[in-house]
């Protein structure tokens, strides 16, 4: 029963265990599905099941009839059109990133905006090309098919078909994993990269971005190093060739950067004023490439240009074997890597615009993105945050945009390719650079995390210098586990803590963080807040030692040798037993601990035997002469395991001998807050025995309290004052100050939890409270 009084409420109810809980309400019984139930779900057959699956593989299917035409296709058709230019030009420089000729990045535009449209969830995110899977890409690229020292421009026409092939390869195998993962409802994996990985592994992305670009805005030959350290021997190729460095190349590529930045600073910082963001890239591109033109700069300055784009597709190849064999790691990466970016993404403006996303599809539609990619010779997709950005803040409501981008794309592939033919490297180069700004700006989070969570700050730098030094592949690979060694690592130090009760109530809390606090004599009230298994249950076990001020081990092998010691000083007539305790008789040879354990050392650990003794031993009073044993100050311990979500069978068998070693002491141990279906696991492990039993857990810490102060007889309580007043059924309480002064004098027998009159209960309860109460 729950009254309410005003802003406070009382509780009346009986002091329950979990056994007499679980007696008085009885439990439903639940049937737990199999692993063969579950399998046999997932592969039931159903009219309702296949158009289920149907739609949720073809989720065109479920909106495209809901389509509203006249409010959505002019939205529509204007944002595609912006995507599409855009997607263009980052075609065309990712493809830089990638060591393949520009035009195979309208391959990767193309085909997998395409497949998006008919297999994706997200109605917002442009895929295709992103600059850190790119980077990805191009290193694998450059392990298959190093550069040529040579310089001989058959050779260079060679390897550029080697590349291609060798990036179709690494795209395809990256697809089929995805689609793997997919069709397994492994959408999931997402979860193992935390936002600050991310963060920290794009902002070193960002860097190998800056540095891989520098050989086209110098003009330098620079030989890729895909290897540990790898960015350093760039940087020193780099610098070892600066004085070669064509200027032509370097000035322009300062001007598009300053221009890019600037305006991109303008459409961030006024686009609540601007009706679209300035399309700077396509600016910048037209300009740059009239100027190249008209100014004949590959004739004068001998720049590097884009050169003829080959017009329309080529026929579809099968990937290369040899080259499949050599980077399934990398492919791995980059499929996670792609994964991961686009389903944060897309995520983002699903939350924004109110509509489910679902992983395991998204990964379906990129799988398959990747592999008809691949098979075109284009190379892995995901999406940017700036181009989705685009067709988001232009008004772009459905795929229907991301068609329409697919359409300017196949323009530019069939008929006005050859205008960029004059468009230096370098601009493209500088445009791939601008699109990094928001990567480069990621260095403010450190601050940020430092103050917020210090372990996702380190997270943030481990994984930001591992994916720099290390390379983009096997940095993801040290972050990943390093982010899991944090985790165990915080679960390993679990936070452990001593309760007491605050305000006299029914609230427990950290005892150093309250001043109001009240606490049982003999009492210790510890909780642990994580889950106990076999890394941390050791640390577990000393913090409840180092909680209760004393060892139990230490106590029983003390108090079992001193049992010994007694036996023999009776046996030997030295010691007699009267009303009043021992009395030696003689003196007392001293014998050391070794001739005590007489090789029976085992026997120390066991349960303390009184019964071959004329008298029961009072540890807490005085001893025979010669006889000292730890003092223990507390009878209960209550374990509060609200916060302990599991254990493992480690842990188990290392809490039971914990507890027993308090028990053989004659400390009682109290469980409360065990989560459902705590105890059937433990009655599984065979957790429970003589002395461990089910009786000692209770549903709260207040319950375990109460039956505390139920069980001990009011005798043994001395400083308790409980005063009865029988008059029509009407009992007074008057307590003192405070639960460490209680005062009591008994009214009869305290009886056990479960079998007490309810009123008794709001006895105990209100002894809690300073006031009168009455009832």
């Amino acid at each position: 029963m729950v009254e309410p009084v005003g802003n406070h409420y009382v509780v009346a109810r009986r002091v329950y265990s979990e056994n007499l809980f679980n007696e008085e309400h009885k439990k439903l019984p639940r049937y737990h599905k199999t692993f063969l139930d579950h399998l046999k779900l997932y592969f039931r057959c159903s009219p309702q099941r296949v158009k289920k699956i149907a739609l949720r593989l073809f989720p065109v299917v479920s909106w495209l009839p809901a389509y509203r035409f006249k409010e959505w296709i002019l939205s529509d058709i204007v944002s595609g059109i912006n995507t599409g230019l855009v997607a263009v030009l980052q075609g065309l420089a990712f493809a830089l990133l990638v060591n393949i000729p520009p035009g195979y990045g309208l391959y990767a535009v193309f085909f997998p905006a395409l497949v998006y449209f008919i297999f994706g969830t997200s109605r917002h995110i442009s895929v295709g090309p992103f600059p850190v899977l790119s980077l990805m890409v191009g290193e694998a690229v450059i392990n298959l098919v190093p550069d040529d020292t040579d310089g001989n421009v058959t050779n260079s026409s060679v390897i550029d078909e080697q590349r291609v092939m060798a990036a179709a390869s690494v795209t395809f195998i990256s697809g089929v994993f995805q689609l793997a993962l997919g069709i397994l409802q492994f959408g999931f994996i997402v979860i193992y990269l935390s936002q600050s990985l991310i963060s920290g592994f794009t902002t070193a992305a960002a860097i190998h971005v800056l540095v891989s670009q520098l050989k086209f805005m110098l003009q330098l030959t620079v030989p890729g190093f895909n290897k540990p350290f790898g960015i350093i021997y760039t940087l020193e190729s780099v610098f070892s060739q600066i004085t070669d460095t064509n200027i032509a190349d370097l000035v322009t590529s300062l001007i598009v950067l300053v221009v890019v930045f600037v305006v991109k600073e303008i459409n961030d910082r006024y686009k609540a004023k601007l009706p679209a963001p300035i399309p700077i890239e396509l600016i910048v591109t037209v300009l740059a490439a009239l100027i190249s033109y008209f100014a004949k700069f590959e004739e004068k300055f001998n720049v590097a240009v884009v050169g003829k784009l080959e017009e329309g597709f080529q026929a579809p190849v099968a990937p290369n074997v040899d080259y499949i064999q050599k980077s399934i790691g990398n492919s791995i990466s980059i499929a996670i890597v792609g994964f991961a970016v686009a389903f944060s993404v897309a995520k983002v403006y699903s939350i924004k615009h109110d509509y489910p996303i679902d992983g395991n599809q998204e990964l379906i539609a990129f799988g398959l993105g990747n592999i008809v990619g691949g098979s075109f010779k284009g190379f892995a997709s995901s999406t940017a945050l700036s181009r989705s950005g685009v067709q988001e803040s232009t008004g772009g409501k459905t795929q229907i945009a991301g068609i329409v981008s697919t359409i300017i794309v196949l323009i530019v592939i069939l008929a006005i390719g050859f205008l960029l033919a004059p468009l230096q490297k370098s601009v493209l180069a500088s445009l791939a650079l601008g699109n990094l700004k928001g990567m480069l700006m990621q260095f403010k989070e450190i601050v940020i995390l430092w103050r917020k969570d210090k372990y996702d700050c380190v997270i943030w730098v481990v994984t930001f210098l591992a994916a720099v030094f290390l390379g983009l592949d096997i940095g993801l690979a040290a972050a990943v586990a390093f982010q899991l060694l944090t985790v165990v690592i915080r679960s390993q130090i679990p936070s452990c803590t001593l309760l007491a009760n605050v305000g006299r109530s029914n609230i427990y809390r950290n005892r150093k963080d309250y001043a109001d606090i009240y606490e049982l004599e003999g009492v210790k009230i510890f909780r642990c807040s994580a889950p106990i298994f076999f890394a941390n249950v050791e640390f577990f076990r000393e913090k409840l030692i180092a909680a209760v001020e004393f060892n139990p081990v230490r106590v029983l092998r003390k108090r079992n040798k001193a049992l010994r010691k007694i036996r023999k000083m009776l046996k030997k007539g030295e010691l007699q037993v009267t009303p009043k305790g021992f009395i030696c008789m003689a003196n007392h040879t001293h014998e050391s601990d070794e001739e005590l354990d007489n090789n029976r050392i085992e026997e120390l650990d066991q349960p303390p035997n009184m019964t071959d003794l004329p008298t029961q031993i009072n540890w807490g009073s005085d001893l025979p002469p010669g006889i000292t044993v730890p003092q223990v100050d507390i009878h209960s311990i209550i374990l509060d395991f609200s916060s302990v979500s599991f254990l493992d069978f480690s842990a188990i068998r290392v809490l039971q001998k914990t507890l027993k070693e308090f028990v053989r002491i004659d400390i009682d141990i109290y469980i409360a807050g065990a989560h459902e279906g705590f105890m059937d696991k433990l009655e599984r492990c065979a957790f429970f025995d003589e002395e461990i039993k089910p009786s000692m857990f209770f549903l709260t810490i207040h319950d375990a309290v109460l039956h505390i102060l139920l069980k001990k007889d009011i005798a043994s309580c001395p400083k308790l004052k409980l005063a009865e007043e029988k008059s029509s059924n009407i009992y007074t309480i008057k307590p003192s100050n405070g639960l460490r002064s209680w005062e009591c004098t008994p009214t009869g027998k305290v009886e056990e939890a479960g079998n007490v009159n309810p009123i008794c209960i709001y006895l105990y309860t209100y002894l809690f409270v300073d006031n009168l109460y009455s009832y």
